[in-house]
């Protein structure tokens, strides 16, 4: 058995390069960059007014002149108008760009319009307000959004802003989840009294789907020759096979055997930690890796956001563990010598400490106690008591 940490490194030291692919910058939210996005011209591209009200050359109010004669009214969008001497304005509307012949914008609420005139009624005028200057978010070819960074809302917004319709991203791995167990019946069916729905299948697959993947799904029997069969065809079509149950010591939990069999080699098998501690991790000599967790929900929840969300970051180029810690709220005692992720739900004080307040479960079978869970929070091998008010690493799901 080995612990929590060499389980990670073993699994980062299998990292791959799954290539890029081109996809429509509003079909990108959720995936990786693969390039940086640049501008296509200065940001903003124009002397862009800021507030509804007249445009004036400065010069007038250094020479006393309050009194302007509107020359023109001009919308966002429009050509800039000109104005010819001092004496005149423009009266324009926010988002408008600036003619060069103006370089001040006062708000209408600091004017009097009667008549084709304005007046100004503040003293209070500065050179080059309410404008926002061509170029001083970016300059034309600047880079507004790096490489290897997750395509968020602003990021889609930005594609947009800069002429960016296709946008380059990081190919994800082929992933298939496989489930197996005759207690196991498909959602749609009725139980008997001694079986149960498939859950985890469709737990991983909509995490996994947050992240940019869709995973397949296939369910094998509790049967020898199925079992090799089936996991063989998976290593040749997939990236990645996440196998969900039949790997610890039972009678009718073919996969270990399966697997070695299909020269899948064995990287590790069982992990000091709870829940979990059966978790099982090899390679392919093609490439393929496989994760196969325990089958008992929270276990199979646990490991796929400590150990295959680590590892899929990591081979899109997203660096580093999210280190949040979190304090406890009340003491918490665990006495096997094993790391223990605790079910925690959060909260933020008014001081902005965020709380971790431990959620009573029934074991990694206790599925339905996470739904009112926000994290697990790691807790270390010793002490077998913590503290209230200690704080240590949390995984938000």
């Amino acid at each position: 058995m080995i612990t929590v940490e060499e389980a990670e490194q073993l699994i980062l030291d299998q990292l791959n390069d799954y290539g890029n692919e081109t996809v429509p910058f509003e079909l990108a939210l959720g995936r990786v960059l693969a390039e940086d996005i640049k501008t296509d011209r200065d940001l903003p591209p124009f002397n862009r007014v800021t507030m509804d009200g007249i445009a004036i050359a400065y010069e007038a109010i250094e020479m006393g002149i309050t009194t302007f004669a509107i020359k023109a009214t001009q919308a966002a969008g429009d050509e800039p108008v000109n104005i010819d001497t001092v004496y005149e304005c423009i009266e324009i509307m926010t988002g408008a760009a600036l003619s060069s012949t103006a370089d001040t914008v006062i708000r209408y609420e600091d004017i009097i319009i009667s008549d084709g005139m304005a007046k100004v009624l503040t003293i209070d005028v500065k050179p080059g307000q309410n404008i926002h200057q061509k170029g001083k978010d970016k300059k034309k070819g600047e880079v507004v959004a790096a490489a290897n960074r997750v395509i968020t809302p602003a990021i889609s917004g930005l594609a947009a802003s800069v002429g960016k319709p296709v946008l380059r991203v990081k190919t994800m791995p082929r992933v298939v989840i496989i489930s197996s167990g005759d207690e196991l019946v498909d959602v749609a069916d009725n139980p008997s009294d001694f079986q149960i729905r498939r859950s985890n299948n469709y737990t991983i697959k909509a995490v996994l789907k947050r992240y940019g993947i869709n995973a397949d799904m296939e369910h094998i029997a509790e049967d020898a020759d199925v079992t090799k069969q089936q996991i063989q065809n998976c290593l040749q079509n997939y990236d990645v096979i996440l196998l969900s149950g039949g790997i610890s010591m039972g009678k009718f939990d073919y996969i270990p055997q399966a697997l070695e069999d299909l020269q899948v080699k064995k990287l590790f098998h069982r992990v000091s930690q709870r829940p979990g501690k059966p978790f099982w991790f090899g390679k392919h000599n093609n490439g393929v890796l496989v994760f196969a967790f325990p089958g008992n929900p929270v276990a199979t929840f646990m490991c796929v956001h400590r150990y295959f969300l680590l590892w899929l970051n990591a081979c899109l180029g997203i660096s580093g563990k999210p280190l949040v810690y979190a304090q406890l709220t009340k003491d918490v005692t665990f006495t096997p010598p094993l790391k223990y992720f605790l079910q925690v739900k959060l909260n933020i004080t008014k001081q902005g400490i965020i709380t971790a307040e431990p959620v009573e479960g029934n074991g990694s079978g206790d599925f339905a106690n996470l739904a009112d869970t926000d994290a697990f929070m790691e807790l270390p091998m010793e002490p077998s008591v913590f503290k209230a008010g200690e704080a240590f690493p949390v995984i938000k799901f």
